[in-house]
């Protein structure tokens, strides 16, 4: 017998009865009934997955409105301050497979490439060593530094490093105090986005359809049925409270997601970045960059470096256990950490040192405090997670939008076997 939430073949009609994983006690209902659908969180998983409802064909009749905390608008967390790789070297691979190849789409049917800065890149392990300007005082190292285990994807064959160089085009970063560099995926596994653009217009195009989006406007309550199933989202915004109906709500809400879910095993590891705008007479050849350097502070440091399109560069720092405030509008951007990871990335490339900082800011990855993850699927009757991603939420949207909202809409995930990932695996 299949999985309730996968199965192979053809959908359901939007006419058929929509059968739900907990048949036992969710109501049977046709596809046709009026669906009132809340999101919580306009990440890049909230803002993505409003898209990707909007699309589905049993969309017709239902509401979507998609509540977001800050008071900025969508994206102000680690949606907007992440490095936005995309990689088929990614994990889980569950998710990756189908994520990637809708990366390809989105970025086909919506002009990516001028929209969100979509682009292959080249990826590679650099290590060598660090120059520091005899005026510059060491501001330290930070305390307590988490692996954001970005890498944890790839396999290096140490055979196939090479010891004489870098690519011809890498010319951003200094060879002689190059050690080592090696390619970490072969051509066409690695791409990149804008994340702030990717989520904004993933926002824009769902909200082309229907949805609607209340700003700064906190979940504070699920209010179930005597049944369990989800009833409606109780809410704060500056005008007071409120209480929206609904049918089904999908939490996105990141590291604040345990919140509204008690149990829900999610925490947040804070991680810092800086972007600078490097000199226009110095171009930057497309390459992602995971560095160890040595001889700058104590012991190795290994910040991940992204070149953009716009002529940005994009770098971040190691992750720290900084409690999670209460909103993401409070997030505190420590100035050392931000220093500190300038003046890596600076002490290996001229183009870096001579650049503009545009932004020094932090953010609070959602991590799963039991290991594994994300977290994605239905955890009661109407209500459904999808939460946890740590370094991988840009890389994994697509995928996890679109089975959520074929899980949603179908009642079953039909694009990938994401059993291993439901919210009974890990509460």
């Amino acid at each position: 017998m299949k999985s309730d939430e996968h199965a192979k073949g053809p959908s359901l009609s939007c006419s058929s009865i929509r059968t739900s994983t907990f048949s036992s006690t969710l109501m049977s209902a046709s596809t046709h009934a009026a669906r009132h659908i809340i999101i919580v969180g306009g990440g890049i998983i909230g803002c993505t997955t409003a898209y990707y409802l909007t699309r589905h064909p049993c969309f017709h009749n239902s509401t979507i409105t998609l509540l977001e905390a800050s008071h900025h608008g969508a994206a102000q967390g680690a949606s907007g301050k992440a490095g936005g790789l995309v990689a088929r070297w990614a994990y889980p691979k569950e998710i990756v497979d189908v994520s990637f190849e809708e990366h390809v789409k989105l970025a086909k049917e919506h002009g990516g490439q001028d929209r969100w800065g979509w682009r292959f890149v080249d990826v590679g392990s650099w290590e060598g060593r660090g120059e520091v300007l005899e005026q510059e005082e060491d501001p330290g190292n930070l305390a307590r530094k988490k692996s954001l285990e970005k890498t944890r994807g790839l396999t290096v064959d140490s055979g196939t490093r090479t010891q004489k160089g870098l690519p011809d085009d890498l010319i951003w970063v200094k060879e002689h105090l190059t050690e080592s560099y090696s390619p970490m995926a072969r051509s066409g596994a690695t791409a990149q986005v804008h994340p702030y653009l990717f989520t904004t217009s993933m926002l824009e195009l769902a909200k082309e359809k229907g949805l609607q989006v209340k700003i700064g406007c906190a979940a504070t309550k699920l209010v179930y049925s005597s049944t369990n199933q989800i009833t409606s989202v109780e809410y704060k915004d500056s005008t007071g409270s409120g209480s929206i109906t609904a049918t089904d709500v999908i939490i996105c809400a990141g590291a604040w997601s345990p919140n509204l879910i008690p149990g829900l095993p999610i925490e947040g590891t804070r991680a810092h970045s800086v972007v600078i705008r490097t000199p226009p007479t110095k171009p930057i050849a497309p390459y992602v960059l995971f560095t160890e350097i040595t001889c700058i502070g104590q012991g190795v440091n290994t910040p991940e470096i992204y070149a953009r399109p716009d002529g940005t560069v994009y770098a971040c720092g190691p992750g720290d256990e900084s409690p999670l405030p209460d909103n993401v509008d409070d997030v505190v951007v420590d100035s050392t950490a931000c220093q500190v990871l300038l003046r890596n990335v600076s002490s290996i490339s001229d183009q870096l040192r001579d650049g503009e900082v545009e932004k020094r800011q932090a953010c609070f990855l959602p991590v799963s405090s039991v290991g594994g993850g994300p977290i994605i699927g239905q955890r009661s009757p109407g209500l459904y997670i999808a939460t946890g991603h740590t370094c991988w939420g840009i890389s994994n949207a697509p995928g996890t939008a679109k089975a959520i909202s074929e899980l949603v809409l179908d009642g079953k995930i039909r694009c990938a076997n994401l059993k291993s990932l439901q919210p009974s695996k890990f509460f």
